[in-house]
């Protein structure tokens, strides 16, 4: 059903406002709390990682509670986040209250997936996710951009004020518009783990980790990029963070369309972008029109990068959906926390302007991953036609 896409989809904004509005006040609480900016990366990477480690055990052990309730506790707990954040905690509270709702957020897009597609013909379920994810892409154009710009204002605790009005919408309207869901048939665990030993997921899942690791190198440090390597100041860095999610969101619905035709091609589409936005950030220099279209051929690519991950992963696994997509959100995690660790490593020591050619690099390895799936899959496909 279209409506439980788009509370799945309202939710998704509460839970990437939490975790990425971050990303805008890094140099700000780097400031406040006289700590160099890779350390304030911990906040983004600490979270992912979080993610990353225990992502696929919470999916299966909530697989068998009602999903309204699963949903309805994982937004809570980012509305409590948003709270305790705002008051400027110690910088060890602000990391544990940052980290608890993590061990959550893959369980919440999990069963929001499951939600929106359950019912749904074949041919829609693709659209039915893109509307989901497009909850990635409107927090792009909306929460975040907008909570960066109310801290510039003022100061970066107004930020997660913001967050913790968005978790606030989210949780009043699945308590009221969601009806309860109690899970039919809960799948055995060891029907669900034995995806992990096909070897066309295992490919999915590393051109999953080497994407996300890609894009996240550079995007964990927009603010500080945009800043010290383009000279823009905080509120220009908040209308760029607004072009990047408009555009994101004309990515996302053009993505749920071509997944629909052709799921590896899209993914290899999008991915092109690893390679192409470090050369062409590198040719715009100091120009500030050309490097504004940039931002615009960056938030197009970029955008919808974890929806062509889930639905890359899930394409080889369509039978164990929840598990696979909590790997593609635990991997993608996996590779928010490579990516801003490494990029904040190449901050420290070569400067914020060599941050996109790690892209390039990892994004080698995703387009390796996927050239050597379709290969095998030709390859079985050409076994068993021989043999029938």
């Amino acid at each position: 059903m279209k409506k439980y896409a788009y509370i799945g989809c309202l939710g998704f904004i509460a839970v990437i406002t939490t975790e990425f509005g971050v990303i805008g006040i890094l140099p700000q609480i780097a400031e406040h709390y006289k700590i160099s900016i890779d350390k304030a990366g911990y906040l983004l990477s600490a979270f992912a990682l979080v993610i990353a480690l225990t992502g696929p055990f919470m999916t299966l052990l909530t697989s068998g509670i009602d999903r309204k309730k699963i949903m309805f506790i994982a937004v809570f707990m980012f509305l409590l986040t948003g709270i305790i954040s705002s008051f400027s905690p110690p910088f060890w509270l602000l990391m544990i209250v940052r980290i608890l709702p993590a061990f959550l957020q893959p369980v919440y897009i999990a069963t929001a997936l499951s939600v929106a597609i359950s019912g749904a013909d074949e041919s829609r379920k693709n659209g039915l996710m893109s509307i989901v994810f497009n909850g990635v892409a409107i927090a792009m154009v909306t929460t975040v951009p907008f909570a960066t710009w109310i801290a510039g204002l003022w100061s970066w605790e107004y930020s997660f004020i913001i967050q913790s009005v968005v978790s606030f919408i989210a949780l009043i309207t699945i308590y009221f518009l969601l009806p309860e869901m109690p899970v039919k048939e809960k799948k055995s665990y060891g029907s669900q783990i034995k995806i992990l030993a096909q070897p066309s997921f295992i490919l999915s899942t590393l051109a999953n980790f080497f994407m996300i690791t890609a894009w996240f190198s550079s995007y964990s440090y927009f603010a500080e990029y945009l800043g010290k390597g383009k000279g823009m100041n905080p509120s220009m860095i908040s209308y760029m963070l607004l072009l990047f999610g408009v555009i994101g969101i004309i990515a996302n619905w053009i993505a749920g369309k071509m997944l629909n035709k052709n799921v590896t091609r899209t993914m290899a589409f999008f991915l092109s972008g690893t390679l192409l936005v470090p050369i062409l950030l590198y040719l715009s220099d100091g120009n500030l029109w050309a490097t504004v279209v940039v931002i615009g051929v960056w938030g197009f690519l970029y955008s919808p990068s974890f929806l062509n991950a889930s639905t890359y992963m899930i394409s080889s696994a369509p039978d164990a959906l929840e598990f696979a997509n909590s790997l593609a959100t635990s991997f993608g995690n996996l590779g928010v926390t490579l990516g801003t660790t490494i990029g904040g490593w190449i901050i420290i020591t070569k400067g914020v302007e060599y941050t996109p050619w790690i892209g390039f690099i990892f994004g080698i390895l995703a387009f390796l991953m996927i050239l050597i799936r379709s290969i095998l899959e030709k390859r079985n496909q050409q076994f068993s036609t021989c043999h029938n």
